[in-house]
């Protein structure tokens, strides 16, 4: 049977982290990686200038109009790259954290797709 992806991430990843596996390292790490993905983001607001973030307030609408989104613009190569580059980290300690846990990432994405659908349009007000 073929492993997905996620599977095969989390397989990687157990037999990668080889240094450390303390959770408490994990965590403070995960915090860390967390932090660094905001500012890759609000870098490519303020530093490139590459998109632009509409700051007044956001009203919520159930009716579909535009993306909903505040952000305008396109990220550049650059800070898509750099973003990217942090997110990965970022998904390296959940599923590290997960192997610590014993936890099965497939099974956390599959429960929370579920319970995503079944709220729809009221996940997470």
């Amino acid at each position: 049977m073929k492993m997905t992806l996620t599977e095969e991430f989390q397989d990687t990843v157990s037999e990668l982290h080889i240094w450390n596996k303390s959770i408490l390292d994990i965590m403070t790490k995960l915090q860390l990686s967390g932090a660094k993905v905001a500012r890759a983001a609000a870098k490519a607001v303020t530093v490139c200038g590459c998109v632009e973030v509409d700051g007044r307030k956001n009203i919520v609408s159930f009716e579909k109009r535009g993306d909903g989104s505040q952000v305008r613009g396109a990220l550049c190569e650059d800070c898509r790259a750099s973003i990217e580059k942090e997110i990965g980290e970022n998904l390296y300690y959940i599923v590290s954290l997960c192997n610590c846990l014993n936890l099965n990432v497939d099974k956390i994405i599959g429960k929370e797709l579920e319970r995503v659908k079944a709220l729809g349009k009221y996940n997470l007000m």
